[in-house]
């Protein structure tokens, strides 16, 4: 694990028709202002990752807003794609 963060990789989170997925999991300092994981879409470019990265390094949910367009990737994931996720 590193100092910013951990990532995981997985073949599917049943969400496939806004690929690229990435979720982010707040911090211990998020989880304890409330946040809870943020999927993001599309995140297909490099400015994109960059943008994921920074807010990681950040602090991420619950400690910094999404910087840049991020806000505009992040959506609500169906019951079941959060179940299989480990979420609910």
């Amino acid at each position: 694990m590193g100092a910013a963060g951990r990532v995981r990789v997985t073949d599917c989170l049943d969400a496939c028709e806004r690929s690229n997925v990435v979720v982010v999991g707040p911090s211990p300092a998020g989880r304890a202002a409330g946040a809870r994981p943020v999927w993001l879409a599309n995140v297909l470019h490099p400015e994109t990752v960059d943008e994921v990265v920074e807010w990681v390094q950040a602090g991420g949910p619950g400690v910094e807003d999404p910087p840049g367009l991020l806000d505009l990737c992040v959506f609500t994931p169906s019951r079941r794609a959060r179940a299989e996720a480990g979420e609910v």
